[in-house]
């Protein structure tokens, strides 16, 4: 099955730990760092505009979720303290977040050095 079909039971939004817990029907749960979900937003203006590439995030390491609204039965609208709202986080998306965590985080960090910024720990 892919995971486009997989659909969240139950979502817990963890303020102290800065963290997004995410249970799908097959199983799968996912706990996802707000940084790492504000680094990887869909929004355009995350991801690039038409023709530009995606625009690397810098400085996120303290950023948290401040609300969240269910978008009809596929997405998830995330608003963040930075007041970055923009991007629908589909519930595939979620899904691909968790399931490839080390290597979109480890391709993270490697953007973030081959640009020459340092994340605080």
């Amino acid at each position: 099955m892919s995971s486009e079909h997989h659909l969240p039971v139950e979502i817990k939004l963890h303020n102290k730990r800065r963290a997004l817990e995410i249970s799908y029907d097959d199983g799968a749960c996912f706990e996802l760092p707000c940084e790492y979900l504000r680094v990887y937003s869909p929004s355009a203006e995350v991801q690039g505009h038409h023709n530009e590439g995606a625009v690397l995030q810098v400085g996120k390491e303290d950023v948290n979720i401040t609300d969240m609204k269910q978008i009809g039965q596929y997405a998830l609208k995330i608003f963040f303290d930075d007041n970055h709202k923009s991007g629908l986080y589909t519930w595939s998306y979620l899904y691909d977040l968790g399931q490839n965590y080390d290597a979109h985080w480890a391709d993270y960090l490697r953007r973030l050095d081959e640009a020459g910024h340092k994340r605080r720990a």
